[in-house]
């Protein structure tokens, strides 16, 4: 089983910026992919943005494109999502996502509110 464990997020005013962390436990090995997926009230789970662990292709909602940029660090297991010009529609739960081999594991969520 793999845990995920996330950070980051919190109450910011549209425009501003956030930072999430994500960083992954237990049976690491043979991660293909890991992102970020959100959850509006009221709506199903979306993708955000993810990453192939071994070859960096992301691929990237059309919502946060040349908003957000995923990052990872192979050698210490962690994604960061950088949130930039932050819009209240962004505000959701954000959950980090693994996958590996043919399991998807899910961390448990941070809340990210956009407000003025």
């Amino acid at each position: 089983q793999v845990q995920l464990v996330e950070s980051g997020g919190g109450l910011v005013q549209p425009g501003e910026s956030l930072r999430l962390s994500c960083a992954a436990f237990r049976s690491i090995f043979s991660i293909y992919a890991m992102g970020w997926y959100r959850q509006a009230p009221g709506k199903q789970r979306e993708l955000v943005e993810t990453i192939i662990t071994s070859s960096g292709t992301t691929n990237k909602a059309d919502s946060v494109k040349g908003r957000f940029t995923i990052s990872r660090d192979n050698a210490k297991n962690t994604v960061a999502l950088q949130m930039n010009s932050l819009k209240p529609e962004d505000t959701a739960v954000y959950y980090c996502n693994a996958v590996r081999r043919v399991s998807t594991y899910w961390g448990q969520g941070t809340q990210v509110t956009v407000s003025s």
